[in-house]
């Protein structure tokens, strides 16, 4: 990664570099994670999404672990340059962000979660640089590919601002720009954290959290300022979320707020749902969401209470962990973002082939639910 002591000013479309008609180099084309296609066409239904966090290797490794994602890709976007080089684009002559492109499917994981990866794993407030990475090729920026992404990106920027300024941080800083060309950056690039495991990261977070909730559908039907959602409003069983970690501590035990608030892991065979059939569904213990339904439960021999599937793609969201040196998958609540346990890729085939393990402490049995038909 370069760096620079005077401040990064972006080139303008006639002073940046020319480029070039064709790219400079060749890819495979072929994901070095899960082998899909990282170049068009992609399978039908699903969109094509455009991050940029700073230093393109960690931050394409945050999306191509998660559920509903099909491939990845790093590259240029943002810019003036044609096919640039990487060392053009480091230059910070092509006006370029260092870029990746996400396909995934909607219907399994929503815009609205990528965009909650995007302001949670890097620091939006910085400008022309992510930490020690300077450059207007390190910048943050959304580039959206439909209306719909549009809309969310707008709003999910306006929401983390708040919560932003309620931290005492600064502003959110990134660009926020319909998607132009998509450059693709050299193989070598390509998946660099999964064929140099130990390589640089320097992406870092704000420790600022924020529930993203989707944006007002017009202002006619849009519901009055401090009312919640309709669907919250629907459901007398979510709890009120904490304002502090000191309102959690109150209210959870020592052990639940270990797992949840600290992303403890309770031991294995212990937990009170690891071998039950009772029917029902299984809330957020720690704020009432729904996330899994006794339907989609199945014995895994694991020692924790597993399921195949979430409630739907909004209940629950999913990070990369790379604590105790492993690489594993997070699941979260999306509502309250409270540890609930891991997913792994070793579940049913039949059933969609995940294992979402959970920790019981995490969980609340809601008899009355009604489990999905």
């Amino acid at each position: 990664m370069l760096w620079s002591r005077t401040k990064p000013e972006m080139p303008t479309a006639e002073t940046a570099l020319p480029g070039r008609d064709q790219p400079a180099f060749d890819i495979t084309g072929v994901h070095a994670v899960n082998g899909h296609s990282i170049v068009p066409p992609f399978p039908e239904g699903h969109e094509v999404a455009i991050f940029a966090l700073g230093c393109f290797w960690g931050a394409e490794r945050l999306f191509w672990s998660i559920p509903g994602v099909w491939s990845t890709a790093v590259g240029y976007a943002g810019g003036f340059t044609p096919n640039p080089t990487y060392e053009e684009t480091c230059s910070g002559r092509t006006g370029h962000t260092e870029s990746v492109l996400v396909v995934f499917d909607p219907a399994v994981v929503p815009y609205r979660q990528l965009l909650q990866v995007f302001f949670d794993e890097h620091d939006p407030t910085q400008e022309n640089r992510q930490g020690n990475d300077v450059g207007t090729q390190y910048r943050s920026a959304i580039y959206w590919t439909t209306e719909e992404q549009k809309a969310e990106a707008l709003s999910a920027a306006e929401q983390f601002g708040k919560a932003l300024a309620e931290a005492g941080r600064g502003q959110v800083a990134s660009e926020l720009a319909p998607a132009g060309p998509f450059f693709y950056a050299e193989e070598y690039h390509q998946q660099y954290l999964h064929k140099v495991p130990n390589g640089y990261c320097g992406l870092k977070g704000t420790g600022v959290t924020c529930a993203l909730a989707p944006p007002a559908q017009g202002t006619a039907d849009a519901a009055p300022a401090g009312d919640p959602p309709v669907a919250e409003a629907a459901d007398p069983k979510l709890k009120p979320l904490a304002s502090s970690d000191d309102e959690w501590r109150d209210r959870l035990s020592p052990a639940e707020y270990d797992v949840l608030r600290r992303a403890g892991t309770e031991r294995a065979f212990a937990g009170a749902y690891t071998d039950t059939e009772e029917p029902g569904l299984y809330r957020c213990n720690a704020c009432g969401n729904p996330l899994y339904t006794s339907d989609t439960k199945f014995h895994s021999g694991s020692g924790w209470p597993s399921f195949t599937e979430a409630v739907s793609p909004d209940a629950v969201e999913v990070i990369e962990d790379r604590s105790h040196g492993m690489v594993r998958t997070e699941v979260r609540c999306a509502r309250c973002h409270s540890h609930l346990g891991h997913v792994f890729p070793d579940g049913p085939r039949d059933k969609g082939g995940l294992r979402y393990c959970m920790n019981s402490l995490a969980l609340d049995l809601d008899a009355e639910g009604q489990p999905a038909s």
